[in-house]
């Protein structure tokens, strides 16, 4: 099985290899260390750790004052840990939007959810549509009413959330797709069983709209989950409502007013930056960076009466394996310097990276290597993922040998090179913070122990994490950092490289 198995995997190339030996000071990357700061981080009373809440700026204050224990000096503005930067949120207003159904009102996330994210009108009679599919009844101009269709299985995620709010996200988009080129001046959508189980799911994930971050560089174009936090602005209004106000419009002809408005405002977020200086004078000014993001989801729906999304994996692993890392790097500095940094807001779109991609702290040109860590404690104790390891991701080969070379002297994993590929379904590469800098020609990997039935739900917690796992990957990120920070030169962008 294994011999078929690394058939599928990516392999160290042929050939006699020299493997580094690790420094004395990777010894202060303790498990017992990961565990205490990942339960103090993942835990609950960091209540999830959401963008643009008071629980995000609790989770950034601890993390500095975490790196100013180890004696990681400050790299932020003003000679703090922290980059400030504005996210942009875009929502429907609950205070000026409204719907009404027979002159009485219904409570917007609580009886009726629009899944649009634009501002739209529509008023007059309902007509109950019994086939969504049937295109020879006309729908322009009406307010058409229409049971959610059942979405084809291969349609629903089996990664975020829970299967009922995966299915119903499917079928209101399979249902709206064969309504919205029709000219219908409105569409309610019903749940059916399964739906209505998940309403105040789909209600709480689509209440908080969609996210920008003022003055960063752009998100990535083929990332295929760009946007999943919310919708463009649309003409057309589209409801989903419970059962009980489908069967009571399936009789048609009920009078109903809708409008919908659109509110936009901005949040504080923050990046957490520090810095361990190098050692050679001629060297010092060149950076090898340890990325992570300290946010998460937050408090949602509940799930098995849980309402925190922990984020102990995503990515609280890699979060405390930072700790851990500049812990030895304090003790046994490298020639060149190291750039601790924690992106804020990631889960809202990458939205921290690409704002310091935009204001680096040091020049880009000047960064030997992004080491980017996501979900780092989970699944098989002896396989990992090294995403930017082969074409098209692969910006360097240079800095993939360097990673191979360490994972020989550490951690020993099986590399799996599935979840890299630009034909895996989950388009896994583009979803966290090394992308804004790998499309930027800095030589960048994204290290990942990959995703989990787990990921994005509240069961994501401390308690489910693999220790050993994580001291391992943590010892494999720290290796790669030391290698890349004191070689003689910069790892090489491959020629030719463009990300796509």
């Amino acid at each position: 099985m294994r011999k078929l198995l690394s058939i599928l995997l990516l392999a160290a190339p042929l050939g006699a290899q020299s493997v580094p030996k690790p420094p004395a000071a990777m010894s202060r990357i303790r498990e017992a260390d990961l565990k205490r700061d990942l339960y103090a981080l993942g835990g609950d009373a960091m209540r999830g750790r959401e963008a643009g809440t008071i629980d995000e700026m609790r989770a950034s204050i601890w993390i500095a004052n975490e790196l100013r224990k180890i004696g990681v000096a400050p790299k932020g503005e003003d000679g703090s840990y922290f980059q400030w930067w504005n996210m942009r949120r875009t929502r429907v207003s609950t205070v000026s939007s409204s719907v009404k159904l027979k002159g009485q009102t219904l409570a917007l996330w609580t009886d009726a959810v629009p899944t649009t994210n634009g501002s739209a009108d529509a008023m007059g009679a309902t007509m109950y549509l019994a086939l969504p599919a049937d295109t020879t009844i006309d729908v322009r101009g009406k307010i058409v009413v229409v049971q959610m269709v059942v979405p084809a299985a291969a349609s629903v995620r089996s990664t975020t959330n829970t299967y009922e709010v995966n299915y119903a996200s499917s079928g209101i988009a399979a249902t709206a797709q064969l309504l919205a080129r029709r000219g219908a001046a409105a569409v309610i959508i019903g749940a059916d069983s399964i739906g209505e189980l998940a309403f105040d799911g789909v209600a709480k994930t689509r209440s908080r709209g969609a996210y920008d971050v003022v003055g960063g560089v752009p998100r990535f174009v083929r990332n295929p989950n760009a946007g999943r936090g919310g919708a463009p602005a649309q003409q057309t209004p589209m409801l989903f409502v419970r059962r009980s106000t489908l069967e009571s419009l399936r009789a048609g002809s009920q009078p109903i007013e809708i409008h919908i408005r659109q509110e936009v405002f901005e949040t504080p977020s923050v990046n957490i930056i520090g810095e361990v200086r190098g050692t050679d004078p001629k060297l010092r000014d060149e950076y090898v960076v340890f990325s992570s993001h300290q946010d998460h989801d937050g408090v949602r729906y509940t799930v098995a009466g849980d309402s925190i999304w922990n984020g102990a994996d995503d990515n609280g692993t890699t979060s405390v394996a930072l700790l851990a890392i500049a812990r030895a790097w304090v003790k046994q500095p490298s020639k060149r310097s190291a750039l601790f940094i924690y992106h804020g807001a990631e889960e809202r779109g990458l939205l921290g990276s690409r704002y310091h991609a935009a204001h680096p702290v040091v020049p880009l040109d000047k960064i030997a290597a992004v080491l980017n860590g996501d979900m780092i404690g989970r699944n098989s104790p002896d396989t990992a993922a090294l995403l930017g390891s082969q074409p098209p991701h692969r910006n360097s080969m240079s800095l993939v040998q360097m990673a191979i070379d360490a994972n020989s002297a550490t951690a020993k994993f099986v590399i799996d090179s599935l979840w890299d590929r630009p034909a895996h379904p989950e388009g896994w590469y583009f979803r966290s913070d090394h992308v804004p800098y790998a499309e930027r020609n800095v030589p960048s990997l994204f290290f990942s122990s990959n995703l989990h039935s787990d990921y994005h739900t509240p069961r994501d917690e401390p308690k489910n994490i693999n220790y050993p796992k994580l001291a391992k990957m943590t010892q494999w990120m720290y290796m790669t950092g030391w290698i890349a920070a004191n070689a003689a030169q910069m790892p090489a962008i491959d020629a030719g490289f463009v990300l796509k």
